[in-house]
Formats: structure tokens, C-alpha cells, sequence
């Protein structure tokens, strides 16, 4: 765990950006702030504001707590999360035999 007066997440916020085919223009187009913004914000010069931040959580579907995880004492199942994260990409009658499986385990 880093220091708290030294938090970076410039570096997640750019992959999570990547990883979900987005521009640095088309996510500030997204958010409503200035592509110079988002640049700033990646290469750790400048720390979104908490409304930014929200608005990236909310378009990339993630939480808070997963852009400051490293910075946080809370340990999480992250292996179970990404798991999950799939789960609505799944057809209805996938779903459903999960939750036979889940079910069935747990009685």
C-alpha cells in the first residue's frame, strides 16, 4: 500500500479508458471536460474532482473503491468481482443455470 499523500491513479484511469475503446476525446466528450483535462488527469498532473470522478465510474461501470484500491486497507475478492462482471454479459439461460449451481452449492 502506497502513502496516502502520494495518490496516482492517472495510470488505472488510462487503461480502464483503453480497455473500454475510448479516446481521450471521446471520454471527455462523455464526461463533459476538455480532452487536455482527461491528458492531465492521465499523466498524474492534475486529480479529477470527485463529480469527474463519479462520471467516470458511472460511464465505465466500475467503483470508486476499485480506482483506489491500492491505496485502500479494505481487501477485496477481486478474482469473485471480475467473475461477476461477467455474469450480465451472459445469455438469460446461462444465467439461470448459474443460479441452479449457486443454489444448489449453498444448500
Amino acid at each position: 500500500m502506497r502513502k496516502v499523500n502520494s495518490i496516482k491513479i492517472g495510470k488505472y484511469l488510462k487503461m480502464i479508458r483503453k480497455s473500454n475503446g475510448y479516446t481521450q476525446e471521446k471520454l471527455a466528450e462523455s464526461i463533459d471536460v476538455s480532452v487536455r483535462y482527461i491528458s492531465d488527469i492521465e499523466q498524474d498532473r492534475s486529480m479529477p474532482s470527485f463529480e469527474v470522478l463519479i462520471r467516470i465510474c458511472n460511464i465505465f461501470k466500475i467503483s470508486l473503491d476499485q480506482i483506489f484500491s491500492e491505496y485502500l486497507k479494505v481487501k477485496k475478492n477481486k478474482s469473485l468481482e471480475y467473475s461477476l462482471a461477467g455474469y450480465e454479459k451472459l445469455s438469460k439461460q446461462d444465467k439461470k443455470t448459474i443460479d441452479h449451481l449457486i443454489t444448489y452449492f449453498n444448500s
